[in-house]
């Protein structure tokens, strides 16, 4: 009985299950001109159930009852809720809608409406930023931001991006932008997972700088990574394949040629040699002489081409799995990565795990707790070290083709092989043999606590932790000629350990005082604390290969072994007032009171402010009602920033180990390092910003134009000392000089179609940058930074902009003619011809830029049904590049392989020509960084190209699958330019005058060349 009592019970209650649900369809449209809005979105609000209109807007579903409330959304359209009622056929039309303006936007210790911003921020989502496969976020960002000049001067695998904010405001303090990362300031952004960005915001203003007082002078990008959602768990894959091939060439002569070459060079010794005499090559390249080399008939046997068999095609993949989810309280989301990069340059690559974990708690009404926890593991294969030394992609030019990769016996094969050459081991051999492995361990995590104290005022204490580990293993094998055979092979590791904690405590006050005020104040102290503790061993004379680094100690000869700590400090105090009046005019002033460890207790804390408004014209009542100006705004600001990244303990005197022999032994003992100068203070830059925010035609078109003047003054500047100072360090650290930087910079959206079935969007993105110096040192010398190379190749001259290139005019060459002229200089017809003085001197002078005077980005955007198609379009204007590998390479004949230019070298017949005549090295003319080294250096580049399809819904229902889409996209697909090296953005020294490189700007001696990238990938959403 009581079993079908039970029966009967259970049946009635699904009968009014079944009774109570309700089945619901309908077609979603566009309000404006009645067409289908495919794939809308169509939730039960409150639950995780939903379903998706099909191509044809047509959507079907089962609610739960009639209170139950259907949510519309789809992209560029209003969200709409429809309360089901006893409708069973609902017909929604959704209002277009592309209005930005209510938009939160990250600024320091906060968040504000994109409305009511009163300073230049650039505001990115992380789908913006994650357009194409790349490494690191700094070079996610190039040609994203208006202002923000991003340089991928190396294509090493993990390679960083050098990005410059509003030009370059120092000469020998660090001038990277502070990256702040979840409101942890000062972290290594480069090694985190890209593909879990939210978004970013580059502040590039004093008003939104200042917050960030003496970090904040060359600009704050400011990282949100991805948090939870309230809903059911959310789980989402994004992954791609790439190829990636070298994209241009650097031709190089053949085994016919160089042999033709090597002989007509010794053959014009005679005319070089002051005595005339006969001269014979030093090696003779025929088969007598090298029958490995040579046929019988005196015809090379190999002719290698270099750049094939040390520039492979290489195959990277990337792999991305996302949780968010959550409740009214509690949101959390997990991530993990894998990305595993292989070079264009054999032998090179770079792989990197991650793992991410986030979540926030609504504890009680009054308590809300949260945090998050990054760690990336990473490890680098670096085969192309020792600019200017004998590495791979110098060898891969300099490499005779008349060798091969190996003999048929196995023995590698080089240069060294004929006698008379400058004998570097073969690219391939090195890149097996020679390398670096740099492995990275890092963890970046925060935990915060707010408090509700009242309705308008919260306390939030955050706590922030970054650590990063590095070991950079080298080694050397004992078989590599000119590199490391001498020393038996080399051994190196060096480990760098950087810690860094936060504490940031500030108190937020919201309050609406009526419709016509309000006001958002933030005040707060802020502690930090920096390390960084370095070591570096080093042994030589290997009994055999088999130990690398694993055992240092089989090693015999102890080379190298010193060791470093580099602690720093400060304490700060800050606060910003933002008062918004009837919601058209706004106020801003922000102020930060700054103390560090870096200067001398007279001279520790500066006081860095500014303030700002804008006028929200379009609010006003005679724009109000304006069919056409949907927003406009008119904003200025004024403030100051500082710069402190000098190193530790310049204010103070510094002794330095050294060793000394007494007694016949080696012993320990101290000597004078740097003089040190107690009155250093805060370099400062003061900055002025007039910007216009305009959006028009039902807010289809969004323009931002911003002009900024920045003065920096105080220049924490290295000046020279005598020698006779007796100090290790040959300058001193002085507050000298000014730095002027303007420009122009220009942000357009125009949403050109806007239908259910298609969209039509463009960015164009432009930016102007004049850089110049305004004073230096007390008699405004010149001061020659370096890099040098064959003497200086940069200048610091007031009236001139950093980065300028200095040299000598190479005007052709001396013709027949021109005899008694070259014989001035104690020179010859076929030598190189350059501008002299009047009393004969070689005139050296700025030859050119090593940064542009303008650089755009065009990008467009078109969707059609599943499909998307979009382009990047680069250009970089008014800018050199120094092409100083063609001293190695067209000035070097009878050492090594050459430029296929030298084929064009001075001949009778060829008098016409900037490239001297070939003679063996022994005469040749001294090679200097001159005009035809330094070339233009402008370019367009076909940055990006994506196609993706995204499949429709009903495709998938029975999967689980919310979205899937697949794309195809290639980087790098075109470049047109007059430069004739590899790629004119490249920087090859990658150190300069202090802590700025930004000397080595594009000066190029052999780089890792930039490949041209094709990538599959796909997005699935669950």
């Amino acid at each position: 009985m009581k079993a079908k009592l039970f029966y009967v019970l259970a049946c009635l209650l699904f009968s009014m299950h079944a009774m109570a649900q309700i089945k619901i369809s309908g077609k979603v449209t566009s309000a404006s001109d009645g067409t289908a809005i495919p794939n809308t979105t169509v939730a039960i609000k409150g639950t995780s159930s939903g379903t998706i209109a099909n191509v044809d807007g047509v959507y079907s579903l089962t609610v739960p009852n009639q209170n139950s409330v259907l949510v519309f959304s789809f992209t560029g359209f209003g969200t709409k809720e429809v309360v089901v009622g006893n409708q069973t056929t609902i017909n929604v039309s959704l209002e277009v809608q592309v209005n930005t303006l209510s938009d939160l936007v990250v600024i320091g210790y906060g968040s504000v409406k994109k409305s009511d911003l009163t300073g230049a921020v650039a505001s990115l989502k992380g789908e913006q930023v994650m357009d194409k496969p790349v490494p690191n976020i700094s070079q996610a960002l190039q040609g994203k931001v208006a202002g923000v000049d991003v340089n991928i001067n190396s294509s090493a695998p993990g390679q960083a991006a050098k990005v410059r904010v509003r030009g370059i405001g120092s000469i020998n303090s660090f001038v990277d932008p502070l990256y702040v990362v979840d409101g942890v300031a000062g972290v290594d952004a480069n090694a985190l997972n890209p593909n879990d960005i939210a978004s970013i915001e580059v502040l590039k203003d004093a008003s939104s700088t200042a917050i960030y007082g003496a970090r904040g002078a060359n600009g704050v990008i400011m990282i949100t990574t991805k948090r939870g959602k309230a809903g059911p768990t959310q789980v989402s894959y994004q992954g791609d394949v790439n190829v990636s091939t070298l994209a241009s060439h650097l031709p190089t002569l053949n085994s016919e040629q160089f042999v033709k070459v090597y002989n007509e060079a010794f053959a014009n010794a005679t005319k070089f040699d002051p005595d005339h005499g006969t001269w014979t090559p030093t090696a003779i390249l025929d088969h007598e002489h090298f029958p490995l080399l040579f046929d019988e008939n005196d015809k090379p046997l190999y002719n290698t081409n270099w750049e094939k068999e040390t520039y492979k095609p290489a195959v990277s993949t990337s792999h991305q799995v996302n949780f968010q989810g959550g409740n009214d309280n509690l949101l959390y989301s997990a991530s993990l990565g894998y990305l595993d990069q292989n070079g264009l340059m054999i032998e090179s690559w770079f792989r990197r795990y991650s793992a991410r974990a986030t979540f926030d708690d609504q504890v009680k009404d009054w308590l809300k707790i949260g945090g998050a926890l990054n760690i990336v593991s990473s490890t680098q294969r670096v085969v192309s070290d020792g600019n200017g030394s004998l590495n791979v992609p110098r060898m891969v030019t300099e490499e005779v083709p008349i060798v091969p990769v190996r003999y048929p016996d196995g023995k590698w094969a080089g240069n060294y092989d004929i006698p008379g050459l400058e004998g570097g081991p073969n690219p391939v051999q090195i890149a097996q043999n020679r390398y670096t492995l740099n492995n990275q361990l890092h963890t970046l995590g925060n935990f915060y606590m707010q408090f509700q104290i009242t309705k308008d005022l919260n306390f939030k204490t955050d706590f922030g932790y970054d650590q990063i580990s590095n070991k950079a293993n080298f080694y050397s094998a004992g078989n590599l000629p000119h590199l490391s055979q001498d020393q038996a092979g080399i051994a190196r590791i060096t480990t760098d350990y950087r810690k860094y904690w936060q504490s940031e405590n500030y108190l937020t006050y919201n309050k609406q005082f009526n419709n016509n005020n309000s006001l958002n104040a933030v005040v707060g102290i802020s502690f930090l604390e920096y390390s960084n503790e370095n070591a570096l061993a080093e042994t030589q004379n290997f009994l055999s290969d088999y130990f690398q680094w694993n055992s240092l100690a089989a090693g015999s000869v102890r080379n190298n072994i010193t060791s470093e700590t580099q602690p720093w400090s400060m304490n700060s105090y800050y606060g910003r007032v933002n008062y918004n009046l009837k919601n058209k005019y706004l106020f801003t002033a922000t102020a930060r009171y700054d103390g560090s460890s870096k200067f001398s207790k007279d001279n520790q804390f500066a006081f860095f402010p500014s303030v700002a408004a804008a006028w929200r014209v379009s609010e006003e009542d005679f724009l109000k009602n304006s069919k056409t100006i949907n927003n406009l705004k008119i904003r200025a600001s004024y403030g100051t920033s500082g710069n402190q990244e000098i190193g530790q303990f310049q204010y103070s005197p510094q002794y330095r180990p050294d060793q000394t022999v007494i007694g016949g032994a080696n012993q320990p003992t101290l000597v004078p390092g740097y003089i040190g100068n107690p009155d250093l203070k805060w370099e400062r830059s003061n900055q002025i910003d007039a910007g216009v925010e305009l959006v028009m035609v039902d807010n289809r078109i969004n323009l931002n134009v911003d002009y900024y003047n920045r003065k920096t003054s105080d220049l924490l500047l290295a000046t020279p000392i005598p020698w006779s100072a007796g100090m290790f360090t040959s300058n001193v650290y002085k507050n000298i000089g000014e730095v002027r930087n303007t420009g122009l910079e220009v942000n357009l959206n125009t949403i050109n179609i806007q239908k259910p079935n298609f969209t039509w969007s463009t960015t164009f993105v432009f930016a102007t940058n004049k850089n110049e110096i305004l004073t230096l040192n007390d008699g405004n010398a010149d001061i020659f930074p370096g890099p040098n190379f064959l003497g200086q190749t940069n200048v610091l001259r007031v009236g001139q902009p950093i980065g300028s290139f200095y040299g000598m005019k190479r005007l052709g060459t001396y013709s027949t003619d021109e005899a008694a002229e070259a014989a001035k200089h104690s020179l010859l017809p076929g030598d190189r011809k350059y501008e002299y003085d009047a009393n004969g001197n070689a005139v050296y002078d700025i030859i050119g830029r090593a940064y542009p005077k303008w650089t755009g980005t065009f990008s467009s955007t078109i969707k059609y049904k599943g499909w998307d198609f979009a382009f990047d379009i680069r250009f970089v204007q008014g800018v050199n590049t120094a092409a100083a590998f063609k001293h190695s390479v067209e000035d070097r004949q009878t050492l090594a392989n050459s430029l296929a230019t030298v084929l064009n070298a001075w001949t009778p017949e060829n008098q016409n020509t900037h490239i001297a005549q070939v003679r063996s090295y022994k005469f040749t003319q001294d090679s200097h960084f001159d005009t035809w080294w330094v070339e233009d250096g402008s370019y367009i580049r076909g940055q990006n190209f994506t196609l993706g399809y995204t499949f429709p819904q009903g495709w998938m229902e029975r999967s689980h699958i919310r979205k899937f889409r697949i794309y195809a996209s290639v980087q790098n697909l075109f470049l047109i330019t007059k430069y004739t090296g590899y790629d004119p953005e490249v920087d090859t020294f990658n150190f300069g005058y202090g802590a700025n490189t930004g000397f080595s700007q594009n000066i190029d001696f052999f780089p890792y060349p930039r490949p041209r990238v094709w990538n599959l990938g796909v997005n699935l959403d669950f």
